[in-house]
């Protein structure tokens, strides 16, 4: 099996269990967004910190690489806030599929941030991508397009943390910039929790514990895959999410998407296809 088969695998593996994650934090229902975050998050701390344990690792990461830790622990924890709202307000699918205009933002703030050089085609791919955002929010220009707002914001926020994590490379390693962000995020929701704390029964507490338990596997799905083979060989295969998503939301949640909606995930998977090809065209010599 070739390294950039094993990535595939990891990272279909990866988008299953973030499906899973947004599945499960629906179906605990209305509790607040502080909280579902709160204990997706105490989940994955625990996870990674084993993988330390194990490695024998420093937990907090080099003093050289604070900053970035810490801004990509605000971006991410901003933008999993900001997620998990759009998701209990829309169909779960929607909610995912925008959340994939991330890649995008990777790509623009990358330009802005990273001085790395931005083609004409990624260009195109970005306008494609958000025209079919479109389709899926149908515009309305009242209250309800503020969920739809929200979600893209949290692809903008995880486009913001990915950026950060490209700046990083490989000078962390992936379970200490894990528990890092796991870590901060529950230091800092902790008085929210207290302040907005609601009891929760025992199908809710399972579903939360599942909800951390999917976000664990796509955490370290995802690092793993592109330990194997770079984002621009494997990254079209993220888009396998949405299809778990849309699937397991038929018979647990009830909730099939439209047509509109169904044409804009179209649109978007079209522009990364794109993207994809572009990116991996031989180089004329």
């Amino acid at each position: 099996m070739t390294n950039r088969t094993k990535g595939i695998i990891a990272i279909i593996i990866a988008s299953f269990g973030f499906a899973w994650m947004s599945i499960f934090v629906k179906l605990a229902g209305d509790l607040p967004v502080f909280q579902k975050v709160f204990f997706r998050n105490i989940v994955s701390m625990f996870f990674a910190l084993i993988m330390i344990t194990i490695e024998k690792d420093r937990l907090i990461g080099k003093k050289q690489h604070q900053k970035l830790l810490l801004l990509r622990s605000v971006l991410g924890t901003t933008g999993m806030l900001l997620f998990f709202y759009s998701i209990d307000q829309l169909v779960a699918a929607d909610a995912n599929m925008l959340n994939k205009l991330s890649s995008f933002f990777l790509i623009l703030f990358s330009f802005l941030f990273l001085k790395e050089k931005i083609t004409k085609y990624q260009l195109l791919a970005i306008i494609i991508a958000f025209l079919g955002s479109l389709f899926i929010i149908k515009p309305q220009f009242n209250i309800q397009i503020i969920p739809y707002l929200t979600s893209i914001a949290a692809a903008m926020f995880a486009g913001g943390a990915y950026t950060v994590l490209r700046a990083l490379g490989t000078k962390e390693k992936y379970y200490t910039i894990v528990f890092y962000f796991s870590t901060f995020s529950v230091l800092v929701l902790t008085p929210f929790v207290i302040l907005q704390y609601q009891s929760m029964t025992t199908m809710q507490w399972i579903y939360l514990m599942l909800t951390g338990l999917g976000a664990t596997i796509g955490q370290f799905g995802t690092t793993i895959a592109y330990k194997f083979a770079p984002a621009s060989e494997i990254s079209i295969f993220n888009y396998t999410n949405v299809v778990f998503v849309t699937v397991f939301a038929i018979p647990f949640l009830g909730e099939l998407p439209d047509y509109f909606s169904i044409a804009g995930y179209l649109i978007i998977f079209i522009a990364s296809y794109f993207m994809f090809r572009h990116q991996n065209m031989p180089k004329s010599t």
